[in-house]
């Protein structure tokens, strides 16, 4: 660029000087040579004038090249112009400029792929957390709700905005739980564990809940996450075994009791006579069957909800099964005089089941009628047939003590045995549950009751009808 300032501004010092010899020359009358020579000169300036201007034009006009495409080659070396040392170092750093713009761009388009990838690998943690069964609460360091899935959001009753996060006490109306999350964040222990309890009095519900202190690289608390696992299942089939074990020792320890009373009685010496003894062993073989009645019970109970009880499947005629177990529970009966009505055959009421088990179903149905009736009383055994809903339906109606209304739905349960009928009757409360297990367990049936005090009970169960049945009404 010096260069070319000296270079015009010595052309235009010649182009001046020689103006004035030639003006000078021409004042003095000076010959015609010499304003010959002097224009000559004069001319040869503009000429040396107007062949830089026009390389400084060409120079110009490279450098717009470059600046519109900066991927053009440089011009020739071989071009004497005198800006050409500053197009080359224009050259330069336009491509050293476009080689720092595509640095960037490759740079800009990798750090979006990794964008891309940590969004899209959040999205599939959030898609997994909220996914899972259990309630998943997360917070900050601030005790703000920033992450619930779907199972948290139906415990706590309420929606977490991600654009929001709101404080944890004013979504949650547990104090206990709200604490837990604080005393958790400020102890910064890793891993806690606790049993909490939510719900009202009706409905209870346990939960497993762990929390962990999260933290930064720091090793400063930046929040914790809640994961609580509802064991109220767990709770309550505990708390079925342990009842279980108790109801089946104290009906283990009745008749045992008993036979180990008489059995010492009859080693004392203590039956003078024939009658006593005969009395004695009586007493001991009554109780003896009461408890392998009580055994085979809950065997049976047992092998049906573990699925290994062997069923034989066959077409079979209820009111065919009602008649058979009348005459097996007719003696007894007969002991309180009371009547026992059995339906009369009728065409297509076969349901596909096991014979002798749902002999036993019936039996059982008609042994607790017997015993809940007073003496003079009637029992009816009914039996219908819905061709539209392809059942059909057999009850057991009795003129009996009856059952409170608070009671039945119970009923059907294990040891399950009505408060206010109990000296009416001995039981194991085991007989109804095993009817329920064999009709609906393994015959995929129904069992009802319906029941008044003071006015009898109706139990009967319903049962899909065997499938050459349905065939021959269609």
């Amino acid at each position: 660029m010096r260069s070319y300032k000296v270079g015009i501004i010595t052309i235009w010092a010649v182009a001046v000087c020689t103006l004035t010899a030639f003006l000078a020359a021409g004042v003095a009358g000076a010959g015609t040579l010499i304003l010959a020579a002097s224009a000559g000169v004069a001319l040869a300036c503009l000429a040396v004038i107007g062949v830089v201007l026009l390389q400084t034009a060409a120079a110009l006009e490279a450098v717009c090249t470059s600046l519109e495409s900066p991927d053009a080659p440089p011009p020739a070396r071989r071009q004497r112009m005198l800006l050409n040392p500053l197009n080359q170092a224009m050259h330069r750093f336009l491509q050293l400029r476009t080689e720092t713009q595509r640095k960037l761009r490759d740079h800009g388009s990798e750090v979006a792929l990794r964008l891309q990838l940590l969004e899209r690998q959040k999205k599939n943690a959030e898609a997994i957390i909220y996914s899972i069964r259990d309630s998943v609460l997360v917070t900050d360091a601030c005790d703000r709700i920033v992450l619930a899935n779907t199972a948290a959001e139906t415990l706590f009753e309420f929606a977490c905005t991600r654009d929001e996060a709101r404080p944890l006490d004013q979504v949650i109306d547990h104090p206990e739980f709200v604490n837990l999350i604080r005393r958790s964040r400020q102890s910064r222990i890793p891993h806690v564990r606790h049993e909490i309890t939510f719900g009202d009095a009706r409905r209870l519900r346990t939960f497993d809940c762990i929390l962990s202190c999260v933290e930064d690289e720091k090793n400063v608390p930046c929040g914790i996450v809640a994961v609580l696992h509802d064991v109220t299942r767990e709770k309550e089939i505990s708390q079925m075994k342990n009842d279980f074990v108790s109801h089946v020792s104290h009906e283990l320890k009745t008749p045992l009791a008993s036979i180990n009373a008489y059995a010492e009685m009859l080693v004392d010496g203590e039956a003078g006579d024939a009658e006593t003894m005969q009395r004695f062993c009586t007493i001991i073989q009554t109780q003896a069957q009461r408890l392998n009645r009580l055994i085979e019970d809950i065997l049976n109970i047992s092998r049906i909800e573990s699925g290994l009880i062997k069923v034989a499947k066959a077409p079979c005629s209820l009111a065919i099964l009602a008649q058979s177990a009348a005459e097996m529970i007719k003696s007894y009966a007969m002991e309180k005089n009371i009547t026992v009505n059995t339906p009369a055959p009728i065409i297509h009421d076969q349901a596909l089941g096991d014979k002798d088990m749902l002999t036993q179903v019936i039996i059982n149905l008609l042994s607790n009628a017997v015993k809940y009736t007073p003496a003079g009383g009637t029992i009816d055994i009914s039996l219908e047939v819905d061709d539209a809903d392809r059942q059909v339906r057999l009850t057991v109606a009795d003129t009996g003590v009856g059952i409170p209304p608070e009671d039945l739905p119970y009923v059907f349960d294990k040891f399950y045995r009505v408060e206010a009928n109990k000296k009416q009757a001995k039981g194991t409360g085991l007989g109804l549950n095993l009817v329920k297990q064999i009709v609906e367990t393994v015959h995929g049936g129904r069992v009802f009751v319906n029941s008044a005090p003071g006015q009898g009970s109706t139990f009967g169960f319903t049962l899909p009808l065997a499938a050459e049945c349905v065939a021959q009404n269609v």
